[in-house]
């Protein structure tokens, strides 16, 4: 039996995502000085898909926040390019972001598993 839902199952789905990629671009670059392209490769291994007009004003966002900061490098293959950094203050708001998503990660498996799973 099919069921129609009133509700698009792709866009619940995207909102999801959505909410999850600042915690997800900050922990990428916490690793160490990272390119945007390797960010958007990064994420599309742990298939968060990524586009770069989604990326850019994200980081934008988070460099006016003084979460990161960057650094222009020399390329052999080309112009500069734009590598990004973490701050301390973008460590300190990733660990108590690293806390909230086990937080949200333990209330939804309590709200979602059923009643035989206890």
């Amino acid at each position: 039996m099919h069921y129609l839902c009133p509700m698009n199952l792709d866009n619940a789905i995207a909102q999801m995502r959505k909410g999850v990629l600042e915690y997800c671009v900050l922990a990428i670059i916490s690793r160490g000085e990272i390119y945007a392209s390797d960010i958007i490769s990064q994420m599309k291994d742990a298939h968060l898909i990524i586009v770069e007009g989604t990326l850019y004003p994200l980081l934008t966002r988070l460099k006016n926040a003084g979460l990161l900061t960057y650094k222009w490098v020399e390329s052999l293959q080309g112009p500069p390019r734009k590598y990004y950094i973490i701050t301390d203050s973008g460590a300190a708001f990733l660990e108590s972001l690293n806390k909230a998503w086990g937080d949200l990660n333990f209330s939804v498996q309590q709200a979602t598993k059923s009643e035989t799973n206890e």
